[in-house]
């Protein structure tokens, strides 16, 4: 008897160890936490449809960032600096976000004691719907292609956000895509927040 009793605390103590608890929409709303090596994010829904994210890096000062539907950075500040990206139109005409949705959001790009050089647009292509885990927890996430062009149509910054809808957060960044240098960077835990 000794044995089972042994073997199954083994069991009961791996499992808790291991963290298998998935946030869903609704524990969402509460916040959660998504990590992976060297960065900590702790993501709380807030007023407006904004997400609040606080990033605690390994070897970085603490960012603190807004984020409108968990996906459109609007404002991050840390101790290098601050960033606001004002929109042009209302952000909230864009969500819910749908497959095949597509969209350009005209910006400006705020900082202290930096003069906007211009206007910039933000381009939004949602290619479609797969899974990304985090751990044992699956997630459906769409791909969200995040274009960002200079006012001569230049490209600043471009990849494949992996957006999960149900926790208004990115999981996974998808760089250089459909060329051989493609890389995936993303979280690797959830983990609700501390009560």
């Amino acid at each position: 008897m000794k044995t089972i009793s042994i073997g199954m605390t083994l069991t009961i103590l791996a499992s808790a160890a291991h963290g298998a608890e998935c946030i869903d929409a609704k524990a969402a709303k509460a916040g959660f936490i998504l990590e992976k090596p060297g960065i900590r994010s702790e993501f709380r829904p807030v007023a407006g449809g904004m997400m609040s994210v606080a990033n605690t890096y390994q070897s970085e000062s603490p960012q603190a960032q807004f984020l409108f539907g968990g996906l459109i950075e609007v404002l991050r500040d840390s101790k290098t600096g601050q960033l606001a990206m004002i929109p042009f139109s209302d952000l909230r005409k864009l969500f819910p976000l749908k497959a095949g949705a597509k969209s350009k959001t005209l910006f400006v790009r705020l900082a202290p004691d930096k003069q906007p050089k211009g206007t910039e647009t933000l381009e939004i292509n949602v290619k479609g719907k797969e899974t990304f885990s985090l751990g044992d927890c699956k997630y459906n996430v769409l791909a969200v292609k995040q274009t960002i062009k200079n006012e001569a149509g230049k490209t600043l910054d471009e990849f494949t956000a992996l957006y999960a809808p149900d926790l208004q957060a990115v999981l996974a960044r998808r760089y250089d895509e459909g060329t051989n240098a493609e890389s995936v960077v993303g979280y690797e835990v959830i983990e609700p927040l501390p009560n």
